[in-house]
């Protein structure tokens, strides 16, 4: 645990120095900005597909930003060698990163909705997305050293988490979207505006929890492969 606390403020300290704190300060007050502009609008049921959208960049992006600063700064090769293990790694990188989007989320929502909300499916369906965003985040990131490498193929990622909002939007509804990794959390966070049924919490849950700990054993090999056998063979 102490190593792992470690990691986290070494996380923190990596976040706040290259400015990711800062970019979502500047996002929220732009958000501020553009909401107190906008006519009365009830959000209510634009919420969760709102909160789950958002948290693409503050995991899946910031994941990728963090893992290329340390490759770039030859610090995730140099953590091969010390105790620190991969498991420590990656929970390090998803729960600070996921600390943050409950922090700029749970503001978005009461800029826009106030204090009208649930605040228990909110949070745990932004715990949940968040930690799906940044495991797939780091699989999608692991195995390019540059910025111009990985942004194309973070895009086609983006379109695939997209597709739950064509089924809650009655786009493509479909019950075969209920197969897609994110449907699970965007049910949850759904239930901060609605009350949830019972199949609802139970699906919502424990459907992502099987794919966060699928992501997880991903992204564990993934480490392996790009990162330890890469060192390794140089």
């Amino acid at each position: 645990m102490k190593r792992l606390l470690a990691t986290m403020r070494c996380d923190v300290r990596l976040q706040l120095r290259n400015g990711f704190y800062w970019a979502v300060a500047f996002l929220l007050a732009a958000f501020a900005v553009v909401i107190s502009q906008l006519p009365d609008f009830d959000w209510g049921p634009l919420l969760p597909a709102l909160v789950l959208g958002n948290l693409v960049v503050a995991t899946f992006m910031f994941m990728g930003g963090l893992v290329l600063l340390e490759k770039d700064e030859g610090t995730l090769e140099a953590q091969i060698v010390t105790p620190l293990g991969t498991g420590r790694y990656l929970t390090s990188k998803v729960v600070t990163l996921t600390a943050l989007s409950i922090a700029e989320n749970v503001a978005i929502v009461l800029l826009v909705y106030g204090f009208g909300f649930r605040a228990l499916p909110l949070v745990l369906g932004i715990v949940l997305a968040s930690a799906i965003y940044c495991l797939v985040g780091f699989v999608a990131v692991a195995r390019y050293d540059s910025i111009n490498e990985y942004l194309f193929p973070s895009m086609l990622y983006t379109v695939v988490f997209a597709l739950p909002f064509l089924h809650y939007a009655g786009v493509w509804p479909s019950p075969l979207m209920y197969l897609h990794p994110l449907q699970a959390p965007l049910v949850i966070l759904g239930g901060m505006v609605e009350p949830l049924a019972a199949w609802e919490w139970i699906y919502g849950v424990l459907y992502s929890v099987l794919w966060i700990a699928l992501a997880f054993l991903w992204s564990r090999r993934t480490f392996q492969r790009f990162v330890v056998a890469r060192a390794g063979a140089r």
